[in-house]
């Protein structure tokens, strides 16, 4: 059974599509105290549908029928309003600004639950469940290159690559390729950081190497998509 404590957020308006992505974030705040007292107040006009504290504690802030307002301006496969399609998941951590560090296993063993529980309820396909940072890549760097999302994706959730083993030597095969995934390549090397955090943790710069192009690849392959 999931611990959850509701504490209404106020920001929040309707929605005017159906849900169909799970998006998620670190809070960059000191505690979960904090965090939760900042998506609950009014003058912060910021909010998510759900809060995990390190302890793996629910609280629910925004019903999931209405529209939070986690998400900013986004991008994704061609969406440019993911609030309006999306869940907003907040996972207390300092993030970069006051010491970032690895995500409790009891908050993830959560968030993992609340995933199984959400993609049922509202049928979301469970490669729909990104990073802030994959839907807003020159904004964001949330929930970071500690977030573990091959644990995710051995449970089933989020995007993760085949071996790719292949290589594609096409002329513009990377920005291609990232935009086909669904990424926004306005700015390819913030595109490229983006892709790495999540992909490619142990190599955060904006250079795409040779295996950043396979990874790539890997994710056409399990996408089962051709550019």
């Amino acid at each position: 059974m999931l611990k959850i404590k509701k504490v209404p957020s106020p920001h929040f308006n309707d929605r005017t599509g159906l849900i169909d992505s799970i998006i998620l974030h670190y809070t960059d705040m000191p505690s979960a105290d904090e965090a939760l007292a900042w998506l609950t107040s009014p003058k912060s006009s910021v909010s998510a549908h759900y809060l995990i504290d390190e302890k793996g504690f629910i609280y629910h802030l925004v019903d999931d029928e209405k529209r939070a307002w986690h998400a900013g301006t986004s991008f994704w496969q061609g969406c440019t309003d993911l609030n309006n399609r999306s869940l907003g998941i907040e996972l207390a951590n300092p993030g970069h600004s006051y010491g970032y560090q690895p995500f409790p296993e009891a908050q993830i063993d959560t968030l993992l639950r609340i995933c199984e529980q959400q993609c049922t309820r509202w049928n979301i396909p469970k490669t729909r469940i990104l990073g802030h940072s994959d839907i807003a890549p020159c904004r964001k760097q949330d929930p970071g290159h500690l977030f573990p999302w091959s644990t995710l994706a051995r449970e089933g959730f989020g995007l993760w690559p085949t071996s790719g083993l292949s290589l594609s030597k096409e002329e513009g095969f990377i920005e291609k390729g990232l935009d086909t995934i669904g990424y926004e390549t306005v700015s390819l090397p913030h595109t490229v950081r983006a892709f790495k955090r999540h992909f490619q943790p142990h190599q955060l710069d904006d250079r795409a190497d040779e295996e950043t192009c396979r990874l790539i690849q890997g994710l056409l392959d399990s996408l089962k998509v051709l550019i």
